[in-house]
């Protein structure tokens, strides 16, 4: 049962996508983009979060909101899911993702992205890549908005040894701004390359926000520490609760 409604979400998610950027593509050219993000990607991260509750009986609980600053912001978020890179989007008024490149080159998709003003970056360029997302973040910020990014560059199974890349403490640096950790355990119910979901709860906290102006190593230290700390807690809740539920199948 839980594998025909799995795949029942995944041709409801692509085709509830799809349906979206084509009612909006004839509009693209001329409206604003915070009408963009008011009516097509707010409504379609609500859409997919009915399905997912619905089709596969996964559901959120979110705490810690009250950390979240006004204003300019750096959001800095484990990544073990697929869920995570739409569902944090509601919490903040006008965030930007740093994303990788290749998805701007996907058709439809890629047009919105550029929209959005998502910001992307060549992984294999280097030190000009870093550069480059350095600039186009504080052009972000200088405008107020947040900057959303996943530290570990990609994402990691639930319990794996964390993996924090150094360009977020470059990017915290460079912008001046507080960095809010988010931690989460996104990853048992939404594995990573399987299709199989699992019902429950994904739990998600964002952390006390980290003050700018920290010495690069000390704010890496910390922000792993906190996210890292926080997540672990959150998988043992997780990985309870999916014990005391039958039919779920094994975590991953």
């Amino acid at each position: 049962m839980t594998a025909i409604r799995s795949a029942l979400f995944q041709v409801a998610f692509h085709v509830v996508t799809l349906l979206y950027m084509l009612a909006l593509l004839p509009a693209l050219p001329f409206i604003s983009r915070q009408t963009l993000w008011r009516i097509g990607v707010l409504g379609w991260v609500r859409a997919v979060a009915v399905l997912l509750r619905v089709l596969v009986g996964i559901r959120a609980e979110v705490t810690g909101t009250e950390h979240i600053p006004e204003g300019p912001l750096l959001i800095a978020a484990k990544h073990q899911s697929a869920w995570e890179t739409l569902a944090l989007l509601p919490y903040f008024s006008d965030p930007a993702f740093i994303l990788k490149r290749e998805l701007m080159r996907i058709p439809i998709f890629g047009w919105f992205a550029a929209k959005a003003r998502m910001i992307p970056v060549d992984r294999s360029a280097g030190s000009a890549a870093l550069k480059a997302m350095t600039r186009a973040a504080r052009a972000e910020i200088a405008g107020g908005r947040q900057i959303l990014i996943f530290p570990e560059g990609t994402r990691r199974p639930p319990g794996a040894p964390p993996a924090y890349k150094f360009g977020v403490a470059h990017l915290y640096a460079s912008l001046g701004v507080p960095c809010l950790p988010v931690a989460l355990n996104s990853g048992l119910y939404w594995p990573r390359r399987a299709l199989n979901f699992r019902p429950g709860t994904i739990k998600v906290e964002f952390l006390p926000a980290l003050p700018p102006g920290l010495r690069r190593e000390e704010f890496l230290a910390r922000m792993e520490r906190e996210i890292e700390t926080a997540s672990d807690r959150l998988l043992a809740e997780g990985r309870a609760a999916l014990a005391e539920a039958p039919g779920t199948g094994r975590e991953g």
